[in-house]
């Protein structure tokens, strides 16, 4: 088997591109052929500089994608596999579900460019794809719940893939982080894969012959759930699920062939070894001092123990309307025996905040450290450093990223197939 070219759309700073590395072997395995990675309304574009630093003999586009599709699409050479976290600013946890813009919000439509790429590369279409995004995805938006996903279905559907789809907490399998994110795998018409999940539909193949679970086992927690996606896009976009109230009809895992849709929730079957926050960690005398909490920050009013605490508060809406918020406290300092909290892109910075990690090591307290943050998403130490970059870019940066381990096992998985 010769080596599956790939391109990476969204590569922030190459998590796909160090999953698909590592799953290669010898001969066989993955070779990415083109990448591209831009941030909007960012003069200094820190995330591809990375990639590049990191990835030299990578051919790579720091442009809009939808540009580059517009104006230079010979720029994007035929490929076996396309991979890519599309942006999820629109569906993350630090927004309301009613916030929540979806395919309708700025950076949602950039499914549409992945959508563009398959159109307009016809007969020459890649036969795999390998997409993330937050676990949101398969409830959104607020008002037609599930409709976004729908429409990358439908969409999918029309270019004749086959999909499977698994919300996975990494933490589930052994990883040193509680990060649930939706892994959608998809098969074009006339491969292997697409033919067995046409001969194994339903519980069958989400529970023991796809990919998927076969490379992350499960068990059922529900019943199996089917329906047909009826209409094309623009009449998803209208209609799908418009009664309120109604809940999703996307559980946990799934799949979808020719439109028909069966999912049900699951949960992890893992016996295996479980990494922990404590393994992530550097030794104390290899911590800079400035990561190390002074007792000031740690008992002010505003300080890092009063931000971990329960509380209530009595507040003034814009309107004028008096309210009380509350909120529960928070484990402190975060225990170091089990996985980690999820990271997310705000981790950096001296500010005290309820959201950030904080743990206790030799009596002091501290904050992680851009190294413990790879790491807890499985990226080589200092993977992200680079002349220039801050330590609290460094931190967002894996608040953006996945867990490497994640894609690893996929595209040894894909390699199995």
């Amino acid at each position: 088997m010769s080596k599956l070219k790939v391109i990476e759309l969204f590569a922030g700073v190459g998590g796909f591109h160090l999953g698909l590395q590592r799953a290669s072997i010898g001969k066989d395995g993955f070779e990415v052929v083109w990448s591209n990675q831009w941030e909007p309304s960012t003069k200094k574009q820190h995330a591809s500089l990375v990639y590049q630093f990191r990835f030299p003999d990578c051919p790579h586009t720091n442009r809009d994608i939808e540009e580059v599709i517009e104006q230079d699409f010979g720029l994007i050479p035929d490929h076996d596999l396309l991979v890519g976290g599309f942006p999820c600013q629109d569906y993350s946890v630090a927004t309301t579900l009613r916030n929540s813009k979806g395919l309708r919000g700025k950076k949602g439509v950039l499914w549409w460019s992945i959508e563009a790429i398959l159109r307009k590369k016809g007969k020459a279409a890649p036969k795999y794809l390998m997409l993330e995004n937050v676990d949101r995805l398969l409830i959104s938006p607020a008002d037609q719940r599930g409709r976004d996903f729908a429409i990358m279905l439908r969409s999918l559907d029309e270019l004749e893939y086959a999909v499977e789809w698994r919300v996975i907490n990494a933490a589930d399998y052994g990883m040193p982080q509680r990060r649930r994110r939706t892994f959608i795998m998809a098969y074009k018409k006339g491969t292997k894969e697409y033919a067995q999940l046409m001969k194994h539909q339903g519980e069958e193949h989400i529970l023991s012959r796809g990919l998927i679970a076969q490379t992350f086992p499960c068990t059922a927690k529900t019943k199996l759930q089917s329906l047909k996606l009826k209409g094309d896009v623009i009449s998803l976009s209208k209609k799908f699920n418009k009664i309120k109230g109604s809940p999703s009809p996307f559980q946990l895992a799934g799949c979808m062939i020719d439109g028909q849709v069966c999912s049900m929730k699951v949960t992890a079957d893992y016996t295996g070894k479980y990494d922990v926050l404590e393994d992530v960690l550097l030794k104390s005398k290899e911590v800079p001092a400035a990561f190390f909490v002074s007792k000031e920050d740690l008992e002010s009013k505003t300080g890092w123990r009063w931000q971990k605490s329960a509380k209530r508060i009595e507040r003034k809406s814009r309107s004028g309307h008096d309210y009380v918020f509350t909120e529960g406290s928070m484990s402190f300092p975060d225990p170091i025996d089990r996985p980690s909290r999820t990271v997310i892109t705000g981790e950096g910075g001296k500010t005290p905040s309820r959201f950030k990690h904080i743990v206790e090591q030799d009596g002091k307290m501290r904050r992680l450290t851009p190294i413990e943050l790879e790491r807890l998403n499985m990226f080589p130490d200092d993977h992200t450093a680079l002349t220039g970059i801050s330590d609290a870019k460094r931190a967002f940066f894996m608040g953006n990223a996945l867990v490497v381990g994640v894609v690893e096992r996929l595209g040894r998985g894909l390699l199995r197939m």
